[in-house]
């Protein structure tokens, strides 16, 4: 039950689903309210299945594929700031069918990137999570933070359907408005992640270790 609490606690500030509340209500603009309902659900379980394979296999799976937290942050951060350019200057549809209009909403899904990965899963809560692995030692440890990790996600599904009930307090003209102000902050979020990235790469031991021996090197050579 500590364990619970504390995984619950560790993740839900990182998480923060009342950040994410506006963004998901801006880049579902247009949808109806239960495409919305569909977004958040399946966001959520998306946000459960990467946590939760973090947690089994987090340390493998980067090493495996040679992953850095720098490199999800500047990852993260390319899409997240991709999205807040779309929502800051979206294109101009062209004229479509009503076959077609429905057939494009179908193929817009949201709730993977940048709902799930990297909003609601990203780079914090994912290091969160390979963290707690070094306080399971058993596996009713890994079932204790599993729970806190469905917990959380309960909690961030209640947050993003109670979020569409402002689009009737705001009204079209709100949400436009709302849209063009979280992609400027979504925008800048993205940019912030990457310069965390940069900032993880350039501050890493190796990498400092090995900028002292090129100087090394130079100023042997230069003798």
């Amino acid at each position: 039950m500590e364990l619970a609490i504390a995984t619950v606690v560790a993740l839900l500030p990182i998480i923060n689903p009342f950040s994410t509340a506006p963004m998901f209500l801006a880049i579902t603009e247009g949808d109806t309210e239960a495409e919305r309902q569909e977004q958040a659900r399946k966001a959520v379980i998306y946000m459960i299945c990467i946590l939760v394979a973090f947690l089994i296999g987090g340390s493998f799976i980067m090493q495996f594929f040679g992953l850095s937290l720098p490199g999800l942050r500047i990852a993260g951060g390319i899409l997240v700031a991709g999205v807040g350019m779309r929502m800051l200057y979206p294109k101009d549809e062209p004229e479509q069918t009503k076959a077609e209009h429905q057939e494009s909403k179908r193929k817009r899904d949201v709730s993977f990137t940048p709902l799930a990965m990297p909003s609601l899963a990203g780079p914090g809560a994912i290091s969160v999570t390979i963290g707690l692995t070094s306080l399971a030692t058993n596996w009713l440890h890994f079932l204790a933070i599993i729970a806190g990790i469905l917990l959380v996600a309960v909690i961030v599904y209640i947050t993003l359907r109670l979020s569409t009930r402002l689009v009737g307090v705001l009204g079209v003209n709100g949400l436009h408005a709302m849209t063009k102000i979280m992609g400027f902050l979504i925008l800048c979020v993205g940019v912030q992640f990457i310069v965390n990235g940069i900032v993880g790469v350039a501050s890493s031991p190796d990498m400092i270790e090995g900028i002292l021996k090129t100087l090394e090197s130079l100023k042997t050579t230069q003798q």
